[in-house]
C-alpha cells in the first residue's frame, strides 16, 4: 500500500501552487551523499499512477526517491478555469517549475532524473541547463510524430465513449482539466513543429533511453534521436513492450537501470 501524499508550496507566475509529493525508500541512508532520484510522470500521470514501481526501483538502487504530481495533475493545484497549455509547456516545467520544486525540497546536489513520456522530455530539458548526475528516460518525446498524434486522437475518443474518464478520475482531482489539457495541446496545430533536438545537444550527463518496440505513442526514432544528439546515451529496446516499460517489462527495466546506475 502506498503512503499518503504530502504537499509543498511553490511559486508559479507570482501565485502559490500546491504540489503533491511522496518521499520513497525511507530505509535509505540519510547521509548527505546518498543519491536522490526524482520521478517525472507521463502526460496523464500522477503520484498515484506510478503505483509501486518507483519504490521498487529505489530499493534496488539503494537511493532516496521523490515522486510528485505536476501542477494540474493528481492532487496538486489545478490549472485556472479556462487556462490552456502552451506549446512550450514542457520547457516551462523543466526550466522554472522543477527548479522551484527542488529548491523548496532542499535538494541541492545533482539529482538523478527518471522520466516517462512527457516526463522524459522534461527530464532531458532540465539536464540541458542544470547539473544532473544521470537520466533514465522511458518513451520520451523529442519531436512530434504522426503516430503519436493518431494515438492521442484515439485517446480522446476513448475518453468520451468508454470508461477511460472513470478510470482516470481515481488519479486526478480535476480529471477533465488534466485530460483535455494534455489532449488539446498535443493536437494543437501550433504544436506540430515542437522539438527539443537543439536543446538536448547540451546534455552532458549519462542517459539511459528506453523504448518499447510496440509503443503506440512513439517509434524508435525518438531514442535514436537522443543518441544522435547526446554523446553519453545508452539505448534499450524492449520487445513485447508498449508505451509504459515500467508496467509492461518491470523486471527487465529494473535490471537495466541497476546496471546503468552502477556503471555511472
Amino acid at each position: 500500500m502506498m503512503k499518503s501524499s504530502s504537499f509543498v508550496q511553490i511559486n508559479f507566475k507570482e501565485q502559490p501552487v500546491s504540489i503533491e509529493y511522496r518521499w520513497l525508500n525511507s530505509e535509505a541512508k540519510e547521509e548527505s551523499n546518498c543519491p536522490v532520484m526524482i520521478f517525472l510522470h507521463e502526460g496523464l500521470g500522477s503520484v498515484a499512477m506510478w503505483r509501486d514501481f518507483p519504490e521498487t526501483l529505489c530499493k534496488s538502487l539503494k537511493v532516496k526517491g521523490l515522486v510528485y504530481s505536476r501542477r494540474g495533475y493528481g492532487e496538486s493545484s489545478a490549472r485556472n478555469p479556462g487556462e490552456v497549455l502552451e506549446p512550450d509547456f514542457m520547457h516551462l516545467e523543466a526550466f522554472y517549475l522543477l527548479p522551484e520544486l527542488l529548491r523548496a525540497m532542499n535538494i541541492n546536489s545533482s539529482p538523478w532524473l527518471f522520466g516517462h513520456s512527457d516526463g522524459g522530455s522534461i527530464a532531458l530539458l532540465y539536464a540541458s541547463r542544470f547539473n544532473v548526475a544521470g537520466l533514465i528516460v522511458l518513451a520520451p518525446h523529442t519531436f512530434v510524430e504522426e503516430l503519436t498524434l493518431s494515438s492521442i486522437e484515439k485517446a480522446g475518443q476513448a475518453y468520451v465513449n468508454t470508461n477511460l474518464r472513470t478510470r482516470l478520475s481515481r488519479y486526478h482531482a480535476d480529471v477533465d482539466s488534466t485530460f483535455w489539457g494534455w489532449n488539446q495541446i498535443w493536437l494543437n496545430p501550433e504544436f506540430r513543429h515542437w522539438s527539443i533536438e537543439e536543446d538536448i545537444r547540451t546534455v552532458t550527463c549519462p542517459v539511459l533511453a528506453v523504448q518499447g518496440l510496440e509503443d503506440e505513442y512513439g517509434s524508435m526514432r525518438q531514442i535514436k534521436n537522443i543518441a544522435k544528439n547526446t554523446p553519453k546515451t545508452q539505448l534499450l529496446e524492449l520487445r513485447g513492450c508498449g508505451h509504459s516499460p515500467h508496467r509492461d517489462q518491470p523486471d527487465a527495466l529494473v535490471k537495466a537501470c541497476l546496471e546503468f546506475f552502477v556503471s555511472h
